[in-house]
């Protein structure tokens, strides 16, 4: 049953059906030509939505549109510019210290990637960076968001390993912080090859110290949510919904540029993006039923001890697997496909889960910025009007330190303590 689910799975994809519908054509075929009752994908679909944790996701996406429907975005940039305008390539260094500190209130790339792709990239564009640079910058630091609480990613895979989701948030702070200075030593060095100019903001600290303050509340966000979580003070889906209060109080009364159609449209971008999650995790369950009764994990992780001797070859291998995997894959699906059969591996051969849970979600980001799949790179490579081959060139050392940052992760297990 496996064989057909695979060949028609990859059939689907190959001629550009999304990748849920993919899934459950894998899954409808296999078991159509098994001879069992097509009744039982029905259940599948229904029973993961049957989760209290799983609220947690839109909750946090919801907390994030509202934040940034305002202008927060404006303040954030400014602070930027304020803290490394003045280096060389200024405009490139505040599109990552931005993504650093928006990952800690939308917790989406896709969103990071265009809310300060459109801020940002016409802006370097008129400094004279080059088209493919500009888009390079964005698709890569804006993925540093899947790892800073609270992370979407994350949190899909604390659903299906069992791990805690607080373990994970905590543990994904470390490295989030070193993928963004090695992106910001990576543009450092890429601009003073180029030559690229500095961008102080205009009036300086004291210009722009009303803005600071009233971006304070907002950048505090992941210390609520972080020290609400790892103080017991509420479970992850609890901390969402406090969010949502806390991003309805910060943008209704201290920014006071919250209205009800802008609460509309946070809504309503939170239920497309809901539901793009949701058909996933639906699909992907199915396939993991499948995978189960057919003791494909058990078989896999019998096969992998036998194959290889060592751990860190087993891990060597998860990588590259995960590395070609999300390169093909949207993030939450790779996540929900792959994860329950690594923790598999991971547990036969002594691996940490939460270790696993950052080498999985630090692989499969890269995929987001990698063709032929790259939905940020697309989205920067769009606002930018670079060609992909002009963008994915310019990726080269961004591509270099995502590599060294999951090598330290994958075999420096301190990195990821918690």
């Amino acid at each position: 049953m496996i064989a057909p689910l695979i060949w028609i799975f990859f059939l689907l994809l190959a001629i550009s059906v999304p990748v849920a519908h993919a899934m459950l054509g894998g899954v409808a075929a296999a078991l159509w030509l098994d001879g069992k009752p097509m009744a039982a994908i029905a259940q599948r679909l229904y029973t993961p939505t049957q989760s209290f944790p799983m609220l947690a996701i839109p909750f946090f996406i919801l907390a994030g549109n509202l934040m940034m429907s305002g202008n927060f975005g404006i303040y954030l940039v400014n602070i930027a510019r304020l803290m490394v305008g003045n280096f060389k390539g200024g405009m490139g260094q505040v599109s990552i210290i931005g993504s650093v500190m928006f990952g800690g209130v939308s917790g989406s790339a896709v969103a990071d990637a265009s809310a300060i792709g459109n801020a940002l990239i016409p802006v370097q564009l008129k400094e004279g960076y080059p088209r493919g640079f500009a888009a390079a910058i964005n698709s890569a630091s804006s993925t540093v968001s899947v790892l800073i609480p609270p992370s979407i990613p994350l949190i899909l895979y604390g659903l299906v390993s069992n791990v805690s989701i607080i373990d994970l948030f905590v543990a994904g702070i470390l490295p989030g912080l070193m993928l963004g200075i090695g992106m910001f030593s990576a543009v450092a060095i890429v601009a003073r090859i180029r030559n690229l100019p500095r961008s102080p903001l205009a009036g300086g600290f004291r210009a722009f110290r009303p803005q600071i303050a009233a971006a304070v509340p907002a950048l505090l966000m992941p210390v609520f949510v972080i020290g609400t979580l790892r103080f017991g003070v509420a479970t992850p889906t609890e901390v969402s919904v406090m969010a949502v209060a806390y991003a309805l109080l910060v943008s209704g009364i201290i920014y006071r540029d919250l209205s009800f159609r802008s609460i509309w449209e946070a809504v309503v971008d939170t239920g497309l993006m809901t539901g793009a999650v949701m058909i996933i995790i639906m699909a992907s369950s199915t396939i993991q039923w499948v995978l189960t009764a057919e003791r494909v994990p058990q078989d896999l992780a019998v096969w992998v001890q036998a194959t290889f001797s060592e751990p860190w070859m087993v891990i060597l291998a998860l990588n590259l697997v995960m590395l070609v995997v999300g390169a093909f894959l949207d993030l939450p699906a790779a996540v929900l496909l792959l994860g329950p059969i690594f923790v598999t591996i991971g547990t036969a051969i002594g691996l940490d889960l939460v270790q696993l849970g950052l080498m999985m979600v630090v692989n499969l980001a890269v995929g987001l910025y990698t063709p032929p799949v790259g939905t940020t790179l697309f989205i920067s490579a769009a606002i930018s009007g670079a060609r992909i081959g002009e963008a994915v060139k310019a990726l080269l050392p961004f591509y270099a330190v995502a590599i060294v940052v999951l090598l330290l992760i994958s075999y420096v297990p301190v990195l990821t303590i918690y």
